[in-house]
């Protein structure tokens, strides 16, 4: 099989889709660890946790994010962060969120996370290509 290298613009998509989703979550976490009183709010009033689960939550998005970051663990932690991701969706559904504010936004990050892995990942292209009619 041969390689297909992506072009430029097609690489600097996915470079610019995999920081976005990275510094989104670093922020998420670093938020989290702050404890903000937005984030106490939200945390305790509207989704229901208590408040030391913040603290569990910034670990629970931070150390996958840190793997997302690193090339050679970068499915490892786009996976881990699926898993967080479909916990928040969870949760938004559990207090009847709105839908396409609230509780597809973890889908939004987790295209944007995939989607920037299959655009400069050629071995995820080979397992999932795109068929052309």
């Amino acid at each position: 099989m041969e390689s297909t290298h992506p072009s430029r613009a097609i690489r600097w998509t996915g470079i610019i889709m995999r920081w976005f989703v990275i510094l989104f979550l670093l922020f998420d976490a670093v938020m989290k660890f702050v404890k903000p009183a937005p984030v106490i709010q939200s945390t305790i009033h509207e989704l229901g946790y208590k408040e030391h689960h913040i603290l569990i939550f910034a670990f629970l998005v931070l150390l996958p994010t840190l793997l997302f970051a690193i090339p050679r663990t970068r499915i490892l932690g786009a996976l881990l962060l699926t898993a967080y991701l479909g916990g928040a969706i969870a949760a938004q559904l559990r207090v009847d969120s709105p839908l396409f504010s609230h509780l597809l936004f973890p889908v939004y990050i987790a295209v944007l996370m995939w989607g920037s892995i299959w655009l400069l990942d050629e071995r995820l292209r080979r397992i999932f290509p795109v068929i052309k009619n």
